[in-house]
């Protein structure tokens, strides 16, 4: 019986096997990455006017 000779070691594979598996399982994962792919990486950034810029508008 493992837990009996060595509880903590038993105990920290457990929670280390829930935090291998946890993110499969959860829906927040899925979420989370259907709202990073339709998130813009470049957002749109005010130009200061420097007097030289006919293009601009």
């Amino acid at each position: 019986n493992a837990w009996a000779k060595e509880p903590v070691l038993v105990a920290s594979f457990a929670i280390g096997s829930v935090t291998l598996l946890l993110p499969v399982l959860s829906p927040y994962t899925k979420y989370s990455i259907m709202l990073n792919e339709v998130t813009p990486y470049n957002y749109p950034v005010p130009v200061r006017d420097d007097g030289n810029m006919p293009d601009v508008p």
